[in-house]
């Protein structure tokens, strides 16, 4: 199977990031949001009466500023709550986006979310951090330096605009996770299937790197910061699904990554603690419209037509995947109430059929009724505040598809 990130046309390990790059972000965060209004001058003493000389003239007191304000991130949509034993749980829905790097689906997708109290996750490729004129930046493990299977991060404006939608995003409740770098499969190899440890601690030494210093890199110190800490990076997916997973465990853990979401699985089920993270492994379903499928946008679109490019059928795939996402929500809401996997790219394939699809399902479904769109962060949040013995009931639940 190939899984390709859409888009259109410094190594620093994880766990050497100190306090002081946290504390650095944190003070940028407090900087960047203008300055202070107009105030009114402080009062004045009283003149006295009498003669009174200039150089004896009461000094007016000097006015106090209005302290910057600093921006604060939304709170969680999940409520914290224990369940008490046999009763359900929220049924979640995680929508997540591979690539996470254009500027107009972050718009659309944040202004859709808005709507119906929704969070998602934005897996982001980190050579999207890297202007074209930088790409020598990224060594890809096996490769050249410059070289990947994906473009890079365009000129830029487009960088920077894309570090504001990350900004933004981040503080309305989303989540940004790592896709890792050059998108390198098993038909570019060496792929994330061959990597050693030693190959995939560069991998994620490298995208922190970007995350950390974009703007050295790029030469673009005068633009505003990534605003992030990048402790809060902590899963993502590989591209294409591939990896060896007793290779890629170590960097994770090196890293202080906690989830991954990468490993194909069977039906829809709740997650597990696997290799030292908790794994959301990717779920398959029997689609009324497409068949047995995993669900993901493009192993539907491969499924309806082995990923050719039709825009004239856009409607009948979109039509197609909207329903696919209803059967995936019923059948879970209805059976085990395991979080339902919405794993998509931005893309526009085949006449932009999926991103659409994606979105209605979100806006028709994050309102209803004991149902929470929400972020793997959160997820897991809850997931940590279960007692041991209701998890282990929830996790013993058979998949659904």
């Amino acid at each position: 199977m190939s899984l390709r990130s859409a888009r259109p046309v410094g190594t620093v390990r994880r766990a050497a990031l100190g306090a002081g790059a946290v504390v650095a972000a944190l003070a940028l965060v407090a900087g960047c949001t203008g300055s202070p209004g107009p105030t009114e001058p402080g009062p004045t003493a009283e003149r006295p009466t009498g003669d009174v000389s200039p150089s004896e003239e009461p000094t007016p007191e000097e006015p106090t500023p209005t302290p910057t304000p600093t921006p604060t991130r939304a709170a969680s949509n999940v409520p914290l709550t224990k369940l008490a034993p046999g009763e359900n749980p929220p049924q979640f829905i995680i929508f997540s986006f591979d690539g996470a790097g254009w500027h107009d689906r972050w718009t659309e997708f944040r202004e859709a979310a808005a709507q119906v109290d929704a969070r998602f996750t934005g897996f982001l490729t980190g050579i999207y951090l890297l202007t074209d004129e930088h790409r020598d930046a990224y060594t890809g493990p096996g490769h050249a330096p410059g070289k990947a299977s994906v473009g890079f991060g365009g000129d830029a404006a487009t960088v920077t605009t894309l570090v504001g939608d990350l900004n933004a995003a981040y503080l309305e409740g989303h989540e940004i996770g790592t896709h890792y770098n050059g998108h390198f499969c098993a038909d570019n190899p060496p792929g994330g299937g061959d990597w050693t440890t030693a190959d995939w601690n560069s991998e994620l030494d490298q995208f922190f790197g970007f995350w950390n210093d974009w703007q050295e890199i790029n030469g673009l110190q005068d633009t505003p910061p990534l605003e992030i800490p990048a402790s809060e990076v902590t899963g993502g997916r590989t591209p294409c699904l591939e990896g060896n997973w007793d290779q890629i465990a170590p960097a994770w853990a090196a890293h202080g990554q906690t989830y991954d979401s990468s490993i194909p699985g069977s039906g829809i089920a709740w997650p597990k603690q696997e290799y030292g993270v908790w794994e959301f492994r990717m779920q398959t379903t029997s689609s009324p419209t497409l068949g047995n499928v995993m669900a993901m946008d493009y192993n539907f679109w491969y499924k309806f037509n082995k990923a050719q490019n039709q825009p004239e059928r856009a409607p009948e795939i979109r039509a197609a995947v909207l329903e696919t996402y209803r059967h995936m929500y019923d059948v879970a809401f209805n059976g085990n109430r395991a979080p339902v996997l919405v794993a998509n790219h931005f893309n526009q394939w085949s006449g932009n059929a999926f991103n659409p699809a994606a979105k209605d399902f979100m806006l028709e479904a994050c309102g209803k009724p004991e149902t929470i769109c929400a972020t793997y962060q959160d997820v897991i949040a809850w997931m940590n505040v279960q007692d041991p013995a209701v998890l282990a009931e929830l996790q013993a639940r058979p998949p659904v598809s």
